[in-house]
């Protein structure tokens, strides 16, 4: 049942972050390819200006520009050239010549009225078959900007009319197209190691959000089977001892008595059972609506200890005990004298004969300090860290007889937590055993 637990909120911590990651990355590339885009109509506007300009200001239209004559010398230059600053495109420039931008591999075709090539001006050398093909793919399609493949390379074209036709302007984009490829395979690869990455972190911190779960399941399970254990024993002495009543049915009541008394002995058990669970439970619904008041621990550990010393007494142990006057605390006087009486109870009945128990209170640092202490048989390690759970008892056989369920120790531990203290235990096998609980 965890397992699927587990495994349906792993699934679902994967599908958000997924998809979360998913929005990001295609945010991420449209705005990526937007931007690739523009630039590459920036540039394509710009060369389409440079070729439209460069024709125009060209006596014969697009010749190559090697073709234009040199400039004559000057008069009085003794053999001197000047550059040909009135050459289109120079320095000086005549109308209409502009420098191409730098680093484009650009060519521009001129068709006539019926699409057939007449002219071609490109920086760079490449045959006529190759500026057919590119007429055949620009030509294709109706639109008349958009972009074509052409032996391994991408080129963005834009077509414009003339006077004697149309000028194609081809401009190679596949290095900034070969951007969108190398951002598809960077967002694959970083998604791929993130999901990962995710999934065992997700995985780890799923088995760490469960174990709680379980571990409430398991004690809610053990609670359920130590309750119906402690029941079903009363409940079997009863049942038999009304079988013996009903099997005398011509006997006085006086003569079964002793049956009776059985009955009556295990319905107080049962009694005592059921009201120290409701409290548990009340416990646990009403932690957030205690009311507090301030009021004296001293004076309220020293009326437990005077009720209790006379159970003492007559189990012949000695007893000593130590509390600092004048100590206060914030919180429900009934259930902190609870707790002393559950600690002193406990330390009665474990208590070697003619044993020593020893209560103290005092302030320690900023915090108040409770300690019960008893000689005896001690608690052995392995059932030290279990010792506050509900039913939970080291000598269950020991505790049978003396009547106790194993509650009142989580009861205990339930008040202190309510007070927003702690409890523990110490305990030395054979030797001593001490509770602390600090409040403050």
């Amino acid at each position: 049942m965890f397992k699927r637990l587990r495994n349906r909120f792993l699934l679902m911590n994967m599908v958000i972050i997924s998809i979360i990651m998913i929005v990001a990355f295609l945010t991420i590339f449209i705005i990526t390819s937007q931007n690739v885009h523009r630039d590459i109509n920036m540039k394509l506007q710009q060369v389409s200006e440079f070729y439209h300009k460069n024709g125009e200001g060209r006596p014969n239209g697009m010749e190559p520009l090697d073709e234009i004559p040199e400039a004559p010398l000057e008069e009085g230059a003794q053999g001197k050239t000047e550059a040909p600053f009135d050459r289109p495109g120079g320095p000086r420039g005549n109308k209409g010549l502009t420098q191409a931008p730098e680093l484009s591999v650009s060519f521009a075709l001129m068709t006539d009225k019926d699409g057939n090539l007449l002219e071609t001006d490109s920086r760079f050398d490449m045959d006529e078959e190759f500026y057919n093909e590119a007429l055949a793919q620009a030509t294709t399609s109706s639109s008349r900007e958009g972009e074509f493949t052409l032996d391994g390379t991408r080129w963005a074209y834009s077509i414009q009319n003339t006077p004697s036709g149309e000028m194609i302007v081809c401009l190679d984009v596949t290095a900034q197209l070969r951007i969108m490829t190398t951002l598809i395979y960077t967002f694959s690869i970083v998604a791929l190691g993130m999901l990962i990455v995710i999934y065992v972190t997700s995985r780890y911190f799923a088995n760490r959000s469960i174990a709680p779960v379980r571990e409430a399941f398991e004690k809610q399970k053990r609670f359920i089977a130590d309750a119906s254990h402690e029941l079903k024993t009363p409940l079997a002495v009863i049942n038999t001892n009304a079988d013996v009543l009903l099997a005398a049915g011509d006997e006085t009541i006086d003569s079964q008595a002793k049956w009776l008394h059985h009955i009556k002995s295990e319905t107080e058990r049962m009694k005592t059972l059921t009201n120290d669970l409701l409290y548990l439970t009340q416990m646990d619904d009403a932690r957030e609506h205690v009311m507090y008041a301030p009021f004296d621990l001293s004076e309220a550990v020293e009326s437990v200890i005077l009720t209790m010393e006379a159970v003492i007494f007559e189990k012949e142990l000695n007893f000593s005990y130590e509390i600092e006057p004048g100590l206060k605390l914030t919180g429900s006087s009934e259930q902190m004298k609870q707790v002393v009486m559950i600690l002193l109870d406990n330390a009665i009945k474990y208590t070697n004969p003619k044993g020593y128990i020893q209560l103290e209170l005092k302030r320690q640092h900023n915090h108040l300090r409770l300690k019960v202490s008893n000689t005896g048989e001690g608690i052995a390690p392995e059932h030290a860290g279990r010792i506050f759970d509900r039913f939970y008892r080291a000598d269950a056989s020991r505790a049978r007889k003396s009547g106790g369920y194993g509650l009142g120790l989580a009861i205990a531990k339930s008040i202190v937590e309510q007070h927003k203290g702690k409890i523990e235990v110490k305990s030395i096998p054979q030797e001593m055993t001490s509770f602390y609980v600090q409040l403050g």
